[in-house]
């Protein structure tokens, strides 16, 4: 299998970040992309090339003008205009009840550096720093090149290791240490090159609320996702049962959530039924939004998946016989990262599960 892989990633060095008040350290590091491509060359099975750039179009077809700007100014500004920090993040957000009875007219972007992130971010998770944006854009440029592979390139599947991830970012909203949308903007070129419909399933541990938000009335483009209970879990605002997409998209959003402490078996359930919905809908491209966070050691997660789950998980959604185009979204026990990822691959090109020791002695890993 192919995959694509940028170095810009490790740019945006984040160390900390901010977690109900308190600043602690962050769980979405680079050392998560370095640890997965490092397994992946181990394996002998993977080849590994960069990505090409794309430019701002397919961007623009998914999300607003108004934050790819202020994504690419936020930094410079804020360093120009004596930001005394490393990192830049919303101390005030705008939400719905600021402006509550007031004309849309009203929800104002200040030019203030330090308050602009609070109008587009939902979160305080989610910081931008010198090369925040260089690896957002670069993340795009990794998805779209795996289209490219599986588009033209005759590739059935295709990996695209994404850093940062992308499924909590909407169309006007950064947050969930994502973004830009990198499986919405790839599922939009997808539909937009193949005039087909195309299917996002979307097996991270968090709701992707940023892909539902995106394609949520329209019938083109499926969203499924499995995901831990916003009764419980991030992003709790979106990602209940009853979100099933309105107007066109009306059944065009299937969530299942799951319980704390899903095992092998309660998963793989829920994705034969996630792979029964998408089998329902033509097209012959499906995204997969691979997270890992599933694992049962992932410190922000409650899940009990052993990596031979992941395995079953990459055969049986390459038993749909469509083309996949997988990309990379959370997981966060750095020292399993590989072998899982590597254990899902390897499951969706057909080949065995062959467990192997983790890169360094003190890497939680199993099989069982």
């Amino acid at each position: 299998m192919r995959v694509v892989y940028s170095p810009v990633h490790l740019g945006h060095a984040v160390t900390m970040q901010t977690v109900l008040g308190e600043r602690v350290p962050a769980n979405e590091v680079a050392a998560r992309a370095e640890r997965i491509r490092a397994t992946l060359l181990a394996d002998g099975g993977f080849a590994v090339a960069e990505p090409t750039e794309h430019g701002p179009g397919p961007i623009l077809a998914v999300h607003d003008a108004g934050i790819l700007r202020f994504l690419e100014e936020a930094w410079p500004a804020a360093r120009a205009s004596g930001h005394p920090y490393d990192h830049l993040t919303p101390e005030a957000i705008m939400a719905a009840g600021m402006t509550e009875g007031m004309a849309e007219r009203f929800r104002h972007e200040t030019p203030a550096p330090d308050g602009r992130p609070g109008y587009w971010a939902f979160d305080t998770s989610t910081p931008i720093l010198a090369g925040t944006f260089a690896a957002a854009r670069a993340a795009v440029d990794t998805a779209l090149t795996a289209v490219d592979l599986v588009l033209d390139g005759g590739e059935t599947a295709a990996y695209g290791l994404c850093r940062p991830p992308g499924h909590h970012a909407a169309r006007s909203m950064y947050g969930g240490f994502c973004y830009l949308n990198n499986a919405a903007i790839a599922a939009e070129e997808i539909a937009r090159r193949t005039g087909e419909p195309v299917a996002i399933l979307d097996v991270d541990y968090h709701h992707g609320n940023g892909t539902e938000q995106i394609f949520w009335r329209r019938a083109d483009v499926l969203y499924v996702s499995i995901h831990a209970h916003p009764d419980r879990a991030y992003p709790y605002v979106l990602g209940w049962e009853d979100e099933v997409g309105e107007g066109l998209g009306e059944g065009y959003t299937l969530n299942l959530p799951q319980p704390a402490g899903c095992t092998n078996e309660q998963f793989l359930d829920a994705l034969d039924l996630a792979l029964y919905r998408i089998s329902a809908e033509e097209g012959s491209v499906v995204v997969v939004s691979l997270g890992l966070d599933t694992y049962r050691l992932d410190p922000i997660g409650d899940f009990a998946l052993t990596t031979d789950a992941f395995h079953e998980a990459g055969r049986r959604v390459a038993a749909l016989g469509r083309r996949l185009v997988i990309l990379a979204e959370g997981g966060y026990h750095v020292p399993s990262l590989g072998e899982n990822a590597r254990a899902w691959l390897r499951g969706a090109e057909g080949r065995p599960f062959d467990p192997r020791p983790a890169l360094d002695p003190g890497a939680a890993w199993d099989a069982a």
